[in-house]
């Protein structure tokens, strides 16, 4: 069938449906811890196809490529940091072949991770170092099929302008998200209203902009309400873990249902998000309820912090219009700041 720009899905819906969970569905499949799922495009690729199609067959609009941490920096870990436009356009191919092998329009998303450096002036990547990264990961994705480029799961302002910048030189639509994991804020400490303000400065300006991963969907859908109140003109992404991860037997659970998922999916559209998908945990099952809940879902009002909490379960202080980094500030506390995982 005809391929449908992404512009066009936009214009024609009210809401669309990303994907699930990349790599906690791929440890399911045998990805062991400290592997690059990247090499996988080439080790495994029926294994990504059947990702990739288990998410078309669940409802997915938009699907994410195999390539997060495709960057020069991320690969250099596994010793293939010379391998950027090989692992990158194999991951954006493979995602093109199964969207257009879909009976309906399927858009694919070149996912791009933090390349895991920090940024000066805090630390010692440089913006010029980080924008070829980016520059040469967007364009390897492009070369592959991808549609547009989804820039994820970042939490600093100097990363976002270099990845917005260096995916720029590939000419494609720009979706990025950050991610608010630390008392409502990201690692580096920007808020949700923060990052609408900052996403409305940027010179080249994303087509959607949101939240991903996080802490829950209860604080995901919190995000949204913050960023759409600064940006309610903005196309708004909310692509939410699966519930709060639990270590169980050895191995990393998340705690959220498919019923759960399917209420977080309405509330997050009532909150004033477009694109709607799901982050960690989230899996086949917990996307098919996202997808058949929207799609008989008339909407209903703006939810209030203390609804979210009431449905999902409980959300920062930050959310509840408490900032809980300026009170320890003024008591003489520091905040501290973790990596992500």
């Amino acid at each position: 069938m005809a391929r449908a720009t992404f512009d066009e899905l936009l214009a024609g819906r009210d809401w669309l449906l990303a994907d699930g969970a990349t790599g906690t569905s791929f440890f399911a499949m045998g990805l062991m811890s400290g592997d690059a799922p990247e090499l996988w495009n080439i080790d495994n690729p029926e294994l990504v196809v059947a990702l990739h199609e288990g998410f078309i067959k669940a409802g997915a609009d938009i699907i994410l490529t195999n390539s997060f941490g495709g960057s020069t920096y991320r690969l250099k870990l596994h010793g293939a940091e010379n391998r950027v436009h090989e692992l990158n356009a194999l991951a954006a191919g493979i995602a093109r072949k199964c969207a257009d092998n879909a009976a309906r329009p399927v858009i694919v998303a070149g996912s791009m991770g933090p390349t895991g450096e920090i940024f000066a002036p805090v630390g010692t990547l440089s913006h010029e170092d980080g924008v070829a990264a980016f520059r040469e990961q967007a364009l390897a994705l492009k070369d592959g099929g991808a549609d547009i480029l989804w820039i994820e799961t970042i939490s600093s302002e100097e990363e976002l302008r270099a990845a917005v910048e260096g995916a720029s030189a590939a000419g494609l639509p720009i979706v990025t998200t950050m991610s608010f994991d630390t008392n409502g804020r990201t690692m580096m400490g920007i808020t949700p209203a923060g990052f609408a303000q900052l996403s409305a400065s940027l010179p080249n300006q994303p087509v959607a902009i949101g939240a991903n991963c996080g802490t829950g969907a209860a604080e995901l859908v919190a995000t949204v309400l913050g960023i759409t109140e600064v940006r309610p003109d903005a196309v708004v992404v909310a692509k939410g873990n699966c519930g709060i991860p639990e270590y169980v037997d050895g191995h990393i659970h998340y705690s959220g249902t498919p019923q759960l998922m399917a209420d977080y999916a309405c509330l997050a559209r009532d909150a004033g998000a477009k694109i709607i998908g799901g982050c960690c945990g989230t899996g086949f099952e917990h996307l098919k309820a996202m997808h058949d809940s929207l799609r008989s879902y008339t909407g209903g009002p703006r939810p209030s912090v203390e609804e979210i909490e009431a449905r999902l379960g409980a959300v920062s202080a930050l959310a509840h219009g408490h900032d809980v980094t300026v009170a320890a500030a003024a008591g003489g506390g520091r905040r501290s700041r973790r990596r992500r995982g």
